[in-house]
């Protein structure tokens, strides 16, 4: 690489201030992305009006600090970009990443821990041995959606955050393992024990789920998604940046917007609306976790929203042949 190369985006103020640009969309995205998610929690599950009351005769003092937030996704974002003016593009993108993998490490634990733990309760309830092991009262609390929930799978949530932030590995192939060691335990008891219950094609699909829903953001980053490639393969290394970052902003983002807008704007929607009630199966007796299911639709946009955005910045950097290339595992094993 040419020492012409390096400097390339450093040779105008315009090129600084292009560069400054594209980093202040990048974080203000991720900025915005947390706090409509909180914003969210406010409106559905404290009662908060809502950003959009502030610009009506309804308005309130909660409603304009509910704008204020959104405000500071800006203000904020501006000030770490002119703070860190000679920050390179590719650290950002690795930090952006990272907060993408901390998101997908907890959700990973989370499915876990509660498919296992709604497993072996619901287990229990099938064979009528639950109230020998925890009690009447209780018992008659956990075949409660709304007891079950709060006591004992949101526990097990908060664990998965301690987790994640102790762990580094992203555990989709133990994932993928524990799938299929589910399905094959229901063959075994189907076909050799005459035994099948509800729960054992529940725990499947919660896994099953999880697996493709979180490891997206992950495919992404290793450029591991299908693409339909007629032109592509023939460009230059800037060329290709120019398309991936176009693809991102324009492609991907609005893609995932759509996704949480539609899904989580009203109580109604079908993400917010499952979780609010705890919504369950009515088949006999299976796992609670249907609301989490609509849950991980919300963690597969809000992961991959946030991985977009890291490509984009990726892509500027390949544009200004920037340093520091990351090579993809897949790529690597395709060149090897």
């Amino acid at each position: 690489m040419s020492t012409a190369s390096l400097e390339l985006p450093y040779t105008t103020d315009s090129s600084r201030f292009s560069l400054l640009v594209c980093r202040f969309i990048a974080w203000s995205n991720v900025a915005i992305l947390f706090i409509f998610l909180l914003n969210v929690y406010l409106n559905f599950w404290r009662g908060w009006p809502g950003a959009t009351t502030a610009f009506s005769s309804d308005s309130t003092v909660a409603s304009w600090l509910q704008v204020l937030l959104y405000a500071l996704g800006l203000i904020l974002p501006l000030w770490y970009v002119r703070a860190t003016a000679g920050r390179n593009l590719r650290d950002d993108s690795l930090a952006i990443t990272a907060i993408a993998s901390y998101i997908t490490r907890f959700a990973f634990w989370a499915v876990l821990l509660i498919g296992l733990t709604d497993a072996v309760i619901s287990f229990l309830r099938v064979e009528e041995l639950l109230v020998d092991v925890v009690g009447d009262a209780m018992a008659q609390d956990l075949s409660r959606s709304r007891y079950r929930g709060p006591y004992v799978q949101l526990p097990l949530i908060i664990l998965s955050l301690v987790l994640a932030a102790v762990t580094r590995t992203l555990g989709f192939t133990w994932l993928a393992l524990l799938v299929v060691v589910a399905e094959l335990q229901i063959v075994i008891s189907r076909f050799v024990f005459s035994y099948e219950q509800a729960f054992m094609g529940d725990l499947v699909r919660f896994w099953y789920a999880g697996l493709f829903l979180f490891s997206s953001a992950y495919t992404l980053l290793e450029d591991g998604h299908v693409r339909v490639d007629v032109l592509y393969h023939g460009f230059s290394e800037r060329t290709r940046g120019v398309v991936n970052a176009i693809g991102a902003l324009f492609l991907g983002l609005p893609l995932c917007w759509t996704v949480l807008l539609l899904g989580m704007g009203q109580s109604t929607s079908i993400i917010t609306s499952p979780i609010l009630a705890l919504e369950i199966t009515q088949q006999g007796f299976g796992m609670y976790v249907k609301y989490l299911m609509a849950a991980m639709l919300g963690v597969f946009a809000v992961t991959m929203a946030i991985q977009f955005v890291a490509n984009f910045l990726e892509s500027i950097a390949d544009y200004c042949n920037l340093p520091g290339k990351r090579q993809s595992s897949i790529h690597s094993e395709t060149v090897a």
